[in-house]
């Protein structure tokens, strides 16, 4: 099964982890962003380039992607899209969304952009610890033991 990456916004320590991966297990990845991001060559890994604009990424990864797929993003709304369709949604700090988490998860994100709106101080997300690391890394191993 093939493993998509909202890579706008994807940390490059996960985009080494995935690439790792790719060349190990021979699985394709692929990279979707609207800016260029750097790829190593490799048959398993490729980089579509798609226009800029509004969900421009997400919504071509919902368009390719298939039942089963793997889709690597920290953006909730196309995280419920890609359940919705039937793939796997996982965030880059290894945090698996599924059909049970994802409603309160758009549930939040959609408070706290109400509270961003009126103008209250939410903070950001912390920085990408060496943990988040290590429970991405072991959530995607766990992904490709069960599918390929």
């Amino acid at each position: 099964m093939p493993i998509w990456v909202d890579a706008d916004a994807c940390p490059v320590v996960i985009r080494e982890i995935l690439f790792r991966a790719a060349n190990r297990r021979q699985v394709q990845v692929t990279l979707v962003a609207n800016q260029t991001v750097p790829v190593p060559p490799s048959p398993f890994i490729r980089f579509l380039n798609v226009t800029g604009g509004f969900d421009v990424a997400d919504d071509t990864i919902v368009e390719r992607m298939a039942a089963g797929d793997l889709v690597i993003t920290a953006d909730i709304p196309l995280a419920a899209q890609v359940i919705e369709k039937g793939g796997t949604a996982l965030n880059p700090r290894g945090e698996l969304y599924s059909p049970e988490n994802i409603r309160q998860r758009l549930a939040m994100r959609n408070f706290m952009d109400q509270m961003r709106s009126a103008g209250v101080a939410t903070g950001g997300a912390a920085p990408m610890s060496q943990g988040d690391r290590k429970a991405f890394a072991d959530a995607l191993d766990r992904w490709l033991q069960l599918s390929t």
